[in-house]
């Protein structure tokens, strides 16, 4: 009987749900060739032992890359008589979903300067890069943007509040994968400078009473 072999897998990284699949092959075409693996990592999604092609979702419920080793062994078989040949090793890392922390909103005032945002995560063992959105550039923010928000001074020359809603977006890489995980958002509020309108003048005699009634055109809040 012939001495079996298999090609050696090459090594995987991936996303946690990402579907994967490996095909053992023999480079000697050595027909009816069967291919035992074990995996020192059941906890990406695979068993700890099996027979034949591979084939899964990957799963990782923590916050780093997890690596598997796959060790994959030949065997043939004729006439009762098996034949095992050299075994391959491969590994299969599964990252992490990538993660942000919440932002905090913030209220500020026309013409003030915001507070610097800086994003952050949990995940660790690769690297993580932000990108947001902006749903009211007039605030004077753009509308896209990558990495943490520096501070800006905001416009608002209406007369009641506007919002902004900011949409954060993580991406996490690791081993060449990049991994795309849940947003979060949060708002960025601008008050309109306050105004009062001009009151009249009053003329009125000793002893008199007299009331003066102070009003404003801006809306949305409290004006004292």
């Amino acid at each position: 009987n012939p001495i079996p072999n298999v090609t050696d897998p090459a090594d995987q990284s991936m996303c946690v749900g990402t579907a994967t699949s490996v095909t053992f092959a023999s480079p000697l075409n050595v027909s009816g060739t069967v291919y035992t693996w074990t995996n020192s990592l059941p906890a990406i999604g695979l068993p700890a032992t099996g027979t034949g092609n591979i084939s899964f979702n990957a799963v990782n419920n923590g916050t780093t890359p997890i690596v598997a080793t796959i060790v994959v062994t030949p065997t043939f078989t004729n006439a009762g008589v098996s034949c095992s040949g050299p075994a391959k090793t491969y590994t299969i890392t599964v990252n992490p979903g990538a993660q942000v922390n919440q932002p905090t909103s913030q209220v500020v005032c026309n013409g003030d300067a915001t507070t610097a945002i800086t994003f952050t995560t949990n995940n660790g063992g690769g690297s993580t890069i932000y990108s947001w959105t902006n749903s009211n550039p007039g605030i004077g923010l753009a509308a896209t943007g990558t990495g943490g928000i520096a501070s800006f001074t905001v416009s608002n020359n209406g007369t009641s509040p506007v919002v902004a809603t900011i949409v954060v977006t993580p991406t996490f890489t690791n081993g060449g994968a990049g991994c795309p995980g849940s947003t979060k958002t949060f708002t960025i509020t601008v008050n309109p400078t306050a105004q009062v309108i001009q009151p009249a003048n009053v003329d009125v005699c000793n002893g008199q009473l007299t009331t003066v009634t102070y009003a404003t055109v801006n809306t949305g809040g409290t004006t004292t």
